[in-house]
């Protein structure tokens, strides 16, 4: 999710809140797999998501839709190192 997250950083994150694209979520791809990615569209009856850095790490573009029952988080803030709105 470079250039807004990095590793290591700390998300505050609010379980089960309504997704909007454009917003940074904790999902879970289908294989098990938990990222922090960002919710572009709704679209084959669930959440594309992308990482802001598209040439680094897989997303919806690898896997596919995510169900909205796997979309479990949406972020609201980054609290470590610093806080930021997301």
């Amino acid at each position: 999710m470079r250039p807004t997250l990095a590793p290591g950083d700390r998300l505050l994150v609010a379980w089960g809140a309504r997704v909007r694209p454009g917003r940074v979520v904790v999902a879970r791809f289908a294989d098990g797999t938990v990222v922090v990615k960002r919710a572009v569209e709704r679209r084959d009856g669930g959440w594309w998501l992308r990482g802001d850095n598209p040439a680094a790490g897989v997303d919806s573009r690898h896997r596919g839709a995510v169900a909205d029952d796997d979309v479990w988080a949406v972020a609201r803030a980054r609290v470590w190192p610093r806080p930021r709105l997301l």
